[in-house]
């Protein structure tokens, strides 16, 4: 239970933060491409292309993270136990 609640929290802070740095590399694709800003071409460019594909890479990246720290802390907490119950 542990382990996919930590999970939930990696994908939701994965999600936060691979949204912002999704809309950073959208500002800096802007700026260094230069692309056209007719009605508002540019906000969609960042809001509808680079903010989601941040966010589902972060929220991956995020999920898979916590999701194998809380999985070696068991692995780690399992271990302590087997060696507490051999020595008695």
């Amino acid at each position: 239970m542990k382990i996919v609640l930590l999970a939930l929290l990696g994908l939701l802070l994965g999600v936060l933060g691979g949204a912002v740095l999704g809309i950073a590399a959208g500002l800096a694709w802007l700026e260094a491409f230069k692309t056209m800003s007719f009605e508002g071409y540019n906000g969609m460019l960042v809001f509808f292309t680079f903010m989601p594909l941040g966010a589902a890479i972060g929220g991956l990246g995020g999920a898979l993270a916590f999701g194998l720290i809380a999985l070696r802390d068991a692995e780690i907490a399992i271990e302590h136990q087997l060696r507490h119950r051999h020595y008695r």
